[in-house]
C-alpha cells in the first residue's frame, strides 16, 4: 500500500501544493467540518450509499457517518453485501447533512413504515444544512412528510408514486435541488449528487478534484440509462433482474 500511495504522490502531485487538509477523526471531533449522516437499513442498495460516500468521504474535514437503528451490520438488496451502521438513531441528535439511499420494494416499504426511523429524519431534517435522498431514498423523505409540494425525483420505476402518494413535483434530472433538499434519481446518479454536493460544501474546485480522484467518467457500452432510451421492454426485464437479486 505505502508503494502505490509513493507512485500516486509520485505521478500525480508532482510538488504541487494544495492546502487542503484530510478529513479526520481530529478534525471531526473539532468541529471544523460538516458532519454528514449517511442512514442505513435492513435490504438498502449498496451503492445508493457506497458511491456518496466514496466522494463525500473525502470532502476536506467532513465527518462522515453510518446510522441505522440499531448500530451495527445491515445486510443490503441482494442479501451478499453487508455494511455496518457506526451508532443507533438515539445517539444521533445532529448532522449538518443527511443522506438516504434507496432500497429495492422490501427494503424502502419496511423504512417507510417504521415510525421511529421517520421521526428520526423529521427531527435531524430540522437542523441540517441539507437533506438528501438517493433513488428510492425520496420515498422515506415523503413518508416523512417532507416532499409535500417539493420538487423532486427518484427511481424511474417509483416517480409517480412519489408524485402520488406524497404530492412531490416531478422533476427531471439526475437530481434535484429545491431548498435544502436534493433528490437524486436512481442508484449511480446518487454519484452525480454527492459531487453536488461536494462543491457546495467545498466550492467548484474541491468538488472538481474529487470527481478525478474516483475517475467519475461514465462511457458506458450501452445508451439505455434511462427508461425513455430504453423502452418499455427492457424496462420490464431490469425490474424483473432486480426483483430476481432482491432477498
Amino acid at each position: 500500500m505505502s508503494e502505490r500511495r509513493t507512485v500516486l504522490r509520485a505521478a500525480a502531485l508532482g510538488g504541487v501544493g494544495l492546502g487542503l487538509s484530510a478529513a479526520t477523526p481530529a478534525a471531526a471531533a473539532t468541529g471544523r467540518g460538516p458532519r454528514i449522516a449517511i442512514l442505513l437499513y435492513d435490504g438498502l442498495t449498496a451503492l445508493d450509499a457506497v458511491g456518496p460516500y466514496e466522494v463525500l468521504s473525502r470532502v476536506p474535514d467532513a465527518s462522515v457517518f453510518t446510522v441505522a437503528k440499531r448500530a451495527g451490520q445491515l445486510r443490503t438488496d441482494t442479501g451478499v453485501l453487508g455494511l455496518v451502521a457506526d451508532r443507533s438513531l438515539r445517539q444521533v441528535g445532529h448532522a449538518d447533512v443527511l443522506l438516504i439511499p434507496g432500497a429495492g420494494n422490501r427494503g424502502v416499504i419496511a423504512a417507510m413504515d417504521d415510525a421511529e426511523t421517520l421521526d428520526w429524519v423529521r427531527r435531524i431534517h430540522r437542523r441540517t444544512t441539507w437533506t438528501t435522498s438517493v433513488c428510492t431514498g425520496a420515498l422515506i423523505l415523503g413518508a416523512a412528510g417532507l416532499l409535500t409540494g417539493v420538487p423532486a425525483t427518484t427511481y424511474w420505476a417509483s416517480r409517480t408514486y412519489l408524485r402520488d402518494t406524497f404530492g412531490a413535483v416531478l422533476t427531471e434530472g439526475r437530481f434535484v435541488e429545491s431548498g435544502k433538499i436534493i433528490t437524486a434519481a436512481g442508484v449511480s446518479a446518487g454519484i452525480d449528487m454527492a459531487l453536488h454536493l461536494a462543491a457546495k460544501l467545498a466550492g467548484d474546485r474541491v468538488a472538481q478534484a474529487l470527481q478525478l480522484a474516483v475517475e467519475y467518467d461514465p462511457a458506458p457500452p450501452f445508451d439505455t440509462g434511462s427508461p425513455d432510451k430504453a423502452g418499455p421492454e427492457l424496462q420490464a426485464l431490469a425490474l424483473q433482474l432486480l426483483e430476481a437479486a432482491a432477498r
